[in-house]
């Protein structure tokens, strides 16, 4: 059983479909739980797809689906979800000072492959993404020391992802560094840094992705605010939409959306840096 974000998707790649999916990222049961690029690793294998409902696990369907083990790995940090879900079978969890959520994909990936009996191949998954940043990196020199946001509209508000979730920590390996005007916007131990209105200047990177939460991207490329900044006027902000493969790939940070995201994006990152006067 997996209930942590993108642990399902992790253990299937590695030759083990858990008996049940908790679905973070509203994959769907078409694509059983998962990206729409790890629906092979998990086959034919029955399923039962658990949507993410906002309101915390069901413990007796959790029950019901008889597991021998749970994998809670990347989740929120809770005493009295780790004792309830105990009670169903032994559970493997991130390490204690990991931030809610926020567990790096490597230490994830190990994680897993120690807990359902696959080391080898989490080491080995690991090495396949490492060898396409690393390439990657190699590839574009000019990515080095470049100031990067990765950011978002939602409703009225903005926010931007900083180290400790993927959306940054992939591009901070690639050789960018985060912003500064948003790091120091970010919640001690958090991942996401909120950005009022007035603070949006925060975006105003050397090169950025902006994306949107919950609403149409005609929002975002219609922002007048976020227009008036250089980097969006100058073409260097990559916009996606919310869909895109690369950014729902990100999103879900694990070895194998990784590895798919960074090819995506390389030749739309490698044309915004080159703007950069």
């Amino acid at each position: 059983m997996a209930l942590g974000w993108s642990d399902g998707e992790i253990a299937a790649s590695l030759g083990l479909t858990p008996v049940g999916i908790y679905d973070w990222q509203g994959h769907g049961e078409e694509n059983h739980g998962v990206g729409p690029w790890a629906t092979d690793s998990v086959g034919d294998t029955e399923v039962t797809v658990i949507q993410n409902t906002g309101t915390g696990y069901n413990y007796e369907q959790i029950e019901l689906l008889e597991p021998d083990l749970i994998l809670n790995v990347r989740a929120a940090s809770d005493d009295k979800v780790f004792d309830r879900l105990s009670q169903i079978a032994p559970v493997a969890t991130a390490p204690e000072d990991a931030p809610d959520f926020a567990v790096d994909w490597r230490t994830q990936t190990e994680i897993i492959g120690q807990a359902i009996g696959k080391d080898e191949e989490a080491a080995a998954a690991i090495a396949e993404t490492d060898q396409v940043l690393s390439e990657t990196a190699e590839a574009n020199p000019d990515f080095e020391g470049t100031t990067f946001v990765y950011g978002v509209k939602f409703g009225d508000a903005y926010g931007g992802y900083v180290a400790g979730d993927a959306r940054f920590d992939v591009f901070g390996e690639l050789g960018l560094v985060q912003n500064p005007a948003l790091a120091e916007l970010a919640t001690p131990g958090g991942f996401f840094a909120a950005v009022a209105a007035e603070q949006v200047t925060a975006f105003e990177a050397d090169v950025a992705v902006l994306t949107t939460i919950g609403m149409p991207l005609e929002e975002l490329t219609g922002d007048a605010t976020l227009n008036s900044l250089d980097v969006t006027s100058d073409g260097r902000a990559i916009i996606l939409e919310e869909t895109d493969e690369i950014n729902v790939a990100l999103a879900a940070g694990t070895p194998e959306s990784i590895a798919l995201a960074v090819e995506g994006i390389e030749p739309q990152l490698a044309a915004a840096v080159a703007k950069v006067g």
